[in-house]
């Protein structure tokens, strides 16, 4: 009797060894600007849902600096920011003074300015059909670098629009369906810059991206793949106050010495004359208020912005609320919220929040950090991840089963 159960037991594993393992599915959702404490506003009841039947960090730690489309290359990367390249919305190669702008299609799907391997990449190259429903950089012209499916971003697109290209993704034949999507919303961001954190209107938004996650979870119910897939809602970062009387105009301090200067509000970069370097830096420092000057080998460590050849040699960093501006920075007047500050500040932070198969139920834990994601859906896929990466396991695979 008991050589015949063990064969039965030889022969079941050795079945399960040979079959083909299912493939898991996992959608990413980023809502822009998401704030770390947005849930506990008591206004979002289909995240509520979620966080019940899975995984919540009491926060998503970002990168330094805190804007949009550098986070998203780390969320998809692992890399911090200067490693991956994308080192702000908007920035310049000081050596051809061509320009990376978020806002002009051809410099986001210009393929030279990634050096990092989005997880798409990754799990194409092993065999996994991807999508994405806009994120930075999914779009660029290289075929290789893409999702296998794609769409090209447009700012007013329906919210229930995309959640239902994402499900026409998942009813396609097996062999064609994608088994990794993004899907992007932006209004919390949207609505946050321009009235403010705190505002009725930044809760309206809070509500309608809280309304499109559920709208997500009804139409995966729909298909019967709701508890089949793995949904992990994250954001790139959080947002804070600002006001007209916490601005500092640095062109201002700096009139006479030729600089280039770019980006402005949370931080900037400085770009000196040749040989005014340390005239330039000892200006700026003897200026200090509300903003703190680096050079560029000075940058604290903890902030992993010093390493990218587009860097300037002067970086100034903004204290939390304020904002460093040109002689045409009119826009800072009127907008009443920002994100970009230090990324240990809790108003930079983030959510993060995972549901399905691969997750703990009911689980909470502390803060974690967005470079840690790509390592966690390799780890859920089993594929192997690139080496250059900066994310680590060891720090996000405690909220698997």
């Amino acid at each position: 009797m008991k050589k015949i159960f063990s064969v039965i037991i030889f022969l079941f594993l050795s079945l399960n060894y040979l079959l083909p393992q299912s493939k898991p599915y996992v959608i990413l959702v980023s809502l822009d600007a998401f704030r770390w404490d947005y849930p506990d506003r008591h206004i979002t009841p289909n995240l509520d849902k979620i966080i019940d039947s899975g995984v919540r960090a009491i926060s998503l730690r970002s990168c330094y600096p805190t804007k949009t489309f550098p986070n998203h290359q780390s969320i998809i990367t692992g890399m911090y920011i200067d490693h991956h390249g994308i080192i702000s919305n908007n920035f310049i190669n000081p050596v051809n003074n061509k320009m990376y702008r978020m806002s002009d299609t051809a410099s986001v799907r210009d393929a030279s300015w990634y050096l990092g391997e989005a997880f798409w990449q990754t799990a194409e190259r092993q065999g996994i059909k991807t999508a994405s429903y806009f994120w930075p950089g999914s779009e660029v012209h290289l075929k290789y670098r893409r999702p296998t499916y794609y769409e090209e971003y447009y700012h007013y697109r329906p919210n229930k629009e995309r959640v239902n290209q994402v499900i026409n993704w998942l009813q396609l034949p097996q062999n064609e369906r994608p088994h990794f999507i993004t899907l992007y919303f932006s209004v919390v961001d949207d609505s946050s810059h321009v009235y403010g954190p705190d505002s009725p209107q930044t809760n309206l938004a809070i509500q309608i991206a809280d309304s499109a996650v559920g709208f997500l979870e009804k139409r995966l119910s729909d298909i019967g793949m709701h508890d089949s897939v793995n949904v992990i809602i994250v954001s790139d970062h959080g947002m804070t106050e600002i006001s007209a009387d916490r601005i500092v105009n640095i062109e201002k301090i700096l009139e006479g010495y030729n600089c280039k200067l770019w980006d402005d509000g949370p931080y900037m970069l400085i770009y000196p004359p040749k040989g005014q370097l340390k005239d330039v830096y000892e200006k700026l420092k003897s200026n200090e208020n509300h903003y703190k000057t680096y050079l560029k080998s000075e940058m604290p460590e903890y902030y992993h912005y010093s390493e990218n050849p587009f860097i300037a040699p002067i970086i100034l960093v903004a204290d939390l609320g304020w904002s460093l501006t040109k002689n045409k920075g009119g826009w800072l007047l009127k907008e009443k919220g920002n994100h970009g500050y230090d990324n240990n500040a809790l108003d930079m932070q983030g959510i993060f929040i995972a549901s399905g198969p691969a997750f703990k139920k009911n689980y909470k834990t502390g803060t974690l950090w967005n470079i840690d994601i790509y390592q966690l859906l390799c780890k859920i896929f089993n594929i192997v991840p690139r080496s250059n990466i900066d994310g680590e396991l060891e720090r996000i695979e405690f909220i698997l089963k």
